[in-house]
């Protein structure tokens, strides 16, 4: 059995369905790349897989335990984190409360992220509101790596960032996939995608339609058109 299992889910917001039964599979260490045009159910799945949205059917298996329908806080606790898109930091909050709220016991304490991570060292003092776009990403993913998880969701997190700032996001993506840790991460950045995911999904319509291992999907870019609209 894979690490993440989920099976036929179906989730969406009111009374429309977004995520018309989503199968995926993903092994620890593993990264997957999700890809699909806009409106296609990428970000509904990473919140419905973190518990933010609540799946109406479906199964969501974590190394054999049942995740679907359980509240975000269970599954965080469980070893599920989120880094959403567009940060959602606390203004009002410091850098250092922020590390000091996400810390559990574990491989990563508030000492090796800021290793990881030095620009957040240097801003431990500053309220997130004052920080550049890049460092709020910094501490978004920070913040989740703290809570020492075993899956992680990465839910857009190139958005509007220099590319200094990307190329720091893959390390961290390469860091956490070579301590085994699983990762899913929906991206637009082909770059990106390319660079830190062993495989590729591509999602049309609320299901995923497509996934290959990313060197087979960069040899086939008349595909890559027909599902992204890109060359």
């Amino acid at each position: 059995m894979s690490f993440l299992q989920v099976r036929g889910l179906v989730s969406g917001y009111d009374r429309g369905v977004v995520l018309h039964g989503v199968d995926l599979d993903l092994d620890a260490g593993a990264v997957l790349g999700l890809l699909g045009r806009n409106g296609v159910g990428k970000s509904t799945l990473i919140m419905t897989l973190a518990g933010l949205v609540p799946p109406s059917a479906g199964s969501v298996l974590l190394d054999g335990h049942e995740l679907a329908g359980q509240r975000a806080d269970r599954i965080a606790r469980a070893g599920v984190a989120l880094v959403p898109q567009g940060r959602r930091v606390w203004a009002t909050l410091t850098v250092a409360e922020h590390l000091a709220l996400a810390a559990r016991r574990g491989r990563w304490t508030v000492a090796t992220v800021l290793d990881l991570l030095p620009r957040l060292a240097e801003r431990r003092k500053q309220l997130a509101g004052q920080l550049s776009g890049g460092e709020q990403q910094m501490l978004a993913i920070a913040r989740a790596l703290l809570t020492n998880p075993r899956l992680v969701l990465l839910d857009e997190p190139s958005e509007g960032l220099a590319p200094a700032v990307v190329d720091q996001i893959a390390g961290v993506v390469t860091t956490l996939r070579d301590e085994g840790v699983a990762v899913l991460i929906v991206e637009q950045d082909l770059h990106l995608a390319f660079a830190v995911a062993g495989e590729i999904a591509v999602m049309e319509k609320g299901a995923l339609v497509h996934r290959v291992p990313t060197p087979e999907f960069r040899r086939d870019p008349d595909t890559a058109y027909r599902l992204l609209g890109v060359a």
